[in-house]
């Protein structure tokens, strides 16, 4: 049986309005999580907030348990933070390095990121080296194993890199992390919601992730993943009232589980919502909704590729929604308003997001898309029609 793309359509309200082919920066949310959302607030208006997380508990610890499903974890290995930042820095942040220590990246990865990794090596005296890679455009697995020794303290790669389809191979690299006992963190933000997150398949240590983009959840939303055998030995960069108890007049306890990387305020009709999200994406099925996304976008590729001069620039072994190209000649600035005057949604990905990679390929910057599994042809192909008009 095939995707029920006109479900999808008939559920998300967007599509009567806009093409929307940037789901690598926000998806557009189906109306189940709008309503979810929207009741939330309304309930707040109605009786007070702090009343209202009270009389919504039941949903608000859903959640955690929602997100251990998709992550095939504990819901004590889960936190609930602002968004995939706030995820991903609380979990590097927590660790700490000292001179000469080996901090071991990708090329593709986010410059949110690699500025984090600089002001550590810069307070610490640590070192940033970028993994090179293969010669389909992904880490290179092999090359990562001959780079181990005793003074590498962090694996750190973005699974979804921003800019270029890749999916990194993120179940070999916790293979290589393992073997050594080597803390691996995932930055999971642009697969959450597009293909399947397995924590015990992965073997990552830490992982972040966002509710805005493929999982379709409302902004200021995401998550933080810690395995249990690592809550121990990471530091929080701090702590409030909720992630620790006040003991003493000179002593506190933190949380026992990943909650001690939380802090007491929360969005928390955000929060109901991404429960909705994660509870209806896994209602599609995470294999299908993969499939389908997986399916559209390598056809989209295959259109791109047969117009003159339009160069798609995707790499990797495996690749995922995101569809980025160039056209000779054409600012993608340009095509980008071109896309906006017709109601289509894109985006344009430059070098300050991903230095490293984009120097690589001597690249300055690309038109980004992301499709999804509520999109459909006739949306592709009135893209590649404007896209064609433009000179």
């Amino acid at each position: 049986m095939g995707f029920d793309v006109a479900r999808a359509r008939a559920e998300t309200p967007g599509c009567e309005t806009v093409i929307h082919l940037a789901n690598g920066g926000a998806g557009l949310m189906p109306a189940p999580v709008l309503k979810a959302v929207k009741d939330h607030l309304d309930l707040e208006a109605q009786i007070g907030g702090y009343e209202a997380r009270r009389a919504r508990d039941k949903e608000v610890e859903g959640l955690y348990e929602s997100a251990a499903r998709y992550f095939n974890c504990s819901t004590d290995e889960i936190a609930s933070v602002e968004n995939a930042t706030v995820a991903w820095d609380m979990a590097f942040y927590s660790m700490s390095f000292k001179p000469g220590d080996r901090i071991l990246t990708a090329a593709a990865e986010y410059a949110s990121n690699y500025i984090a990794y600089l002001q550590v090596a810069k307070r610490t005296g640590a070192v940033v080296e970028v993994v090179p890679n293969d010669n389909s455009g992904q880490l290179d697995v092999k090359a990562l194993e001959n780079m181990i020794d005793s003074r590498v303290k962090l694996i750190s790669v973005t699974h979804v890199p921003t800019n270029g389809g890749l999916v990194n191979p993120a179940a070999a690299i916790g293979k290589v992390a393992r073997a050594a006992g080597i803390p691996y963190l995932l930055d999971a933000c642009q697969s959450f919601g597009q293909m399947k997150l397995d924590m015990q398949e992965i073997g990552c240590d830490m992982a972040s992730v966002t509710g805005r983009k493929y999982m379709r959840g409302p902004r200021g939303t995401g998550l933080l993943y810690v395995r249990k055998s690592m809550l121990d030995k990471l530091e929080p960069p701090f702590l409030d009232l909720h992630s620790a108890l006040w003991t003493g007049p000179d002593s506190y306890k933190m949380q026992p589980n990943a909650k001690r990387f939380e802090n007491w305020e929360k969005y928390v009709a955000g929060q109901i919502g991404l429960k909705t999200a994660i509870d209806y994406a896994m209602g599609w099925g995470i294999d299908a909704i993969e499939a389908r996304v997986t399916e559209l976008a390598d056809g989209f590729r295959d259109k791109l590729s047969a117009i003159p001069g339009v160069t798609v620039r995707d790499l990797g072994e495996k690749r995922c929604g995101i569809v980025t190209f160039t056209r000779d000649g054409v600012e993608p600035e340009a095509i980008m308003a071109a896309m906006t005057a017709n109601k289509i949604n894109c985006s344009v990905s430059r070098i300050t997001s991903t230095r490293i990679d984009m120097t690589q390929r001597g690249l300055e910057k690309v038109l980004r898309t992301g499709v999804h599994y509520y999109n459909n042809d006739a949306e592709l192909d009135r893209f590649l029609e404007v896209l064609e008009s433009v000179k």
